[in-house]
């Protein structure tokens, strides 16, 4: 089996289950990714957003980060993002990004500190699957000594998400119903050893799952056998990010990008933005104080065509952006897209046209989400 550049595809540990449930299989990012289930793309969608959804992101990198103590394990890896992770509480995640010396986006990734004290020394990263090899090779060459990368590949990954997951969860992991959003545990579930996370790529609540490769299977039967939970693919997983807001690396983000065209801001702590000391600050500075060339925004097109990436925004027959993610969105009720435009353009309501196949379609600049997000985020006492 190969992907369309003709090399060689990797199965997931959950490969045989897909295929039992019927699932389309498709290359994606190196690996054999179901793509769509019997229920479809529009199913599964709808089904994330009303009940709950067992996603396979067993294609994702895991990692450890380790060293000597949390600081200095935390000072290694704030010289390559942004992020605050010197600050990151026990348990905690944080979303950060690895910049190159221009400021572009070589990667989105998550950060755990993890709870036990034997693991504070220790940080565990997840990196997308298109680009964990490159991502490993470039941290591993810039970490000082005493720090080291050690790539995880006995791990499966699979994401509970939707509105009904915590319900559906508790029952086998009643701790998991404690943790807020952006959080982190270790517990073991009918023997197998459970690395946690709640947070998710959907704009729903829900959980990540790291098990063992060898478990992985009989774990993820255990989640479908659950009346709320669906086998969804990476078809809806694609539009619910995007009616989320969410970018997809690649697309969305890439190494021409910065955090601040990205509209990434909300993930560069205010010591970061005034300290620096990670790769392409000059350039983040510099937006942040000027203004970058262009910024990233939600697009609504005013016709039920969507618009795809790639097409080009125009206003008065001049081009003021381009088109990274677009398509339907159930939820949403039409065509949305999410794409790049100059500053001046950039706010909602402004009206702009879009170039699908030659002909002229309005459009308007549009708040993200288009979807309202629901995390949970415990209350505070």
């Amino acid at each position: 089996m190969t992907t369309s550049d003709s090399s060689p595809t990797v199965r997931t540990p959950l490969y045989n289950l897909h295929v039992e449930l019927g699932a389309k299989m498709v290359p994606f990012a190196g690996y054999d990714m179901p793509v769509s289930y019997p229920l479809g793309v529009l199913g599964e969608h709808n089904h994330t957003r009303e009940k709950a959804g067992l996603f396979d992101v067993s294609h994702m990198g895991q990692a450890y980060l380790t060293g000597p103590d949390h600081d200095t394990c935390a000072a290694a890896l704030e010289a390559l993002v942004p992020g605050a992770v010197l600050t990151l509480g026990k348990g905690r995640i944080r979303y950060t990004q690895l910049l190159n010396s221009d400021g572009g986006i070589i990667d989105d990734l998550m950060v755990t500190r993890l709870v036990d004290d034997e693991d504070d020394g220790r940080l565990f990263l997840v990196v997308n699957a298109g680009c964990k090899h490159g991502d490993y090779a470039h941290i591993a060459a810039h970490l000082p000594a005493g720090i080291h990368l050690e790539p995880i590949e006995d791990r499966a990954l699979v994401a509970l998400q939707g509105p009904g997951a915590a319900e559906m969860f508790a029952t086998i992991c009643p701790e998991a119903s404690e943790m807020g959003f952006m959080t982190a545990i270790r517990t073991d579930i009918n023997g197998v050893d459970c690395w946690i996370s709640r947070c998710g790529y959907t704009g729903e609540d829900g959980y990540e799952i790291s098990v063992p490769e060898p478990q992985a299977e009989e774990f993820a039967r255990l989640l479908l056998a659950h009346e709320a939970v669906e086998a969804i693919g990476l078809g809806a997983r694609d539009s619910l990010r995007l009616e989320s807001g969410l970018c997809l690396y690649g697309h969305d983000i890439d190494t021409t990008t910065s955090p601040v065209e990205a509209d990434l801001m909300f993930s560069i702590a205010k010591r970061r933005r005034e300290e620096g000391g990670f790769p392409g600050y000059g350039r983040v500075r510099s937006e942040i104080e000027n203004g970058p060339k262009r910024i990233r925004v939600g697009i609504v097109p005013q016709t039920r065509a969507p618009a795809r990436e790639g097409t080009e925004i125009q206003s008065n027959g001049e081009t003021v952006g381009v088109i990274t993610s677009g398509g339907f969105g159930p939820t949403y009720g039409g065509p949305i897209a999410m794409g790049y435009v100059s500053p001046e353009f950039s706010s909602p309501g402004c009206e702009v046209d879009l170039i699908v196949r030659g002909k002229t379609m309005p459009a308007k600049i549009a708040a993200m989400p288009f979807v309202e997000q629901r995390y949970y985020r415990k209350p505070k006492v």
